[in-house]
């Protein structure tokens, strides 16, 4: 029978600790040749909407995910978020469906999870000061997350609005109390520029089109996490020059390459090349290629999502693991 999942039911279901070791895991799997997972065809289906279907087969966990998700950035109110999706999982080698899942939960929580093992792997372990660029619902699950692989004291957080950064200090509180974990110190920068030379890590979540994030502004020794800007090869959060300091560690390359705004539009500018992009996190992971070489080295991860990391949590969530 074909389980049914949705947000509501995912609601504190998944251990923070548990879903960063099986988005660790699944990541390991790919640089090992234990999970597959194909570039995604993009394809128009209105106006302004785009369904990008995403599969991974893990063979360790002999399951395979299909995620069909959709780009909507003309929605209204009465539409639903721009960004919706939904998992379907299956038995890798039946082909038997094992469960439906709603997918938003899931993206926020293994997004986050997903830049807790980059943050490990690459940023300095002296780390301590969290810079936010947007405040949603998935920063809240950034900072959640990030306080478990860094001792971090104090989130430096810009928005648009004062209502958003209120916001964001209250859903955080709310999450923290039911964490059981102290409150971290918030604090409001004035612009994106002042959040990004006050912090140690650096994490953008924004849907933004243009960049909000300058290359100029890294300080030595900084890490960065692209992480919010959609499906889309003309998004991005980070300018070229940006990409073009980093040591820059991927989460695939080969879907970097064909979708990520980051990524094309600095090669398309000439500030880098696809060779910049050749390190991915699970090599990082398996000890292949270096993450970070030194303490005043400028790292970023540049995340995208991708198919094995809805694998990993569905399976911890369904209780499908080995």
């Amino acid at each position: 029978m074909t389980r049914i999942v949705t947000d509501d039911d995912l609601d504190g279901l998944v251990d923070t600790d548990a879903l960063i070791a099986a988005v660790r895991a699944v990541h390991l799997d790919e640089a090992l040749g234990r999970a597959v997972q194909p570039v995604p065809t993009l394809t128009e289906t209105g106006p302004d909407t785009v369904l990008l279907p995403m599969i991974a087969t893990s063979h360790r966990l002999g399951l395979t995910a299909v995620k069909i998700l959709t780009d909507a950035r003309a929605n209204g109110p009465g539409d639903g978020p721009a960004q919706q999706s939904t998992i379907v999982l299956l038995d890798a080698r039946t082909g038997a469906r094992r469960a439906v899942l709603t997918g938003g939960r899931i993206t926020r929580e293994r997004t986050a999870a997903a830049t807790a093992v980059a943050t490990d792997a690459l940023a300095r372990p002296d780390a301590r000061v969290l810079g936010m660029i947007g405040a949603g619902p998935l920063a809240v699950e950034h900072v959640t997350a990030l306080r478990r692989v860094r001792d971090l004291h104090t989130v430096q957080v810009w928005s648009r609005t004062a209502d958003r950064v209120a916001e964001f200090r209250t859903a955080l509180r709310k999450r923290e109390a039911a964490d059981g974990v102290a409150p971290i110190e918030v604090r409001a920068a004035a612009d994106p520029r002042a959040a990004v030379e006050a912090c140690d890590v650096l994490c953008t979540v924004t849907p933004s089109r243009t960049p909000v994030v300058e290359g100029v502004w890294f300080r030595p020794g900084l890490h960065v996490n692209a992480v919010g800007a959609p499906p889309r090869p003309d998004h991005r959060e980070i300018d070229s020059a940006g990409m073009a300091r980093a040591t820059v560690v991927v989460d695939s390359r080969e879907i970097q390459l064909a979708k990520s705004g980051e990524v094309r539009l600095a090669i398309a500018d000439g500030s880098t090349t696809p060779g910049h992009y050749a390190t991915e996190l699970g090599d990082v992971l398996a000890g292949r290629r270096p993450g970070r070489t030194g303490p005043e080295e400028i790292t970023l991860f540049n995340s995208v999502g991708v198919a094995l990391q809805d694998l990993a949590y569905a399976a911890l969530a369904l209780d499908l693991g080995p």
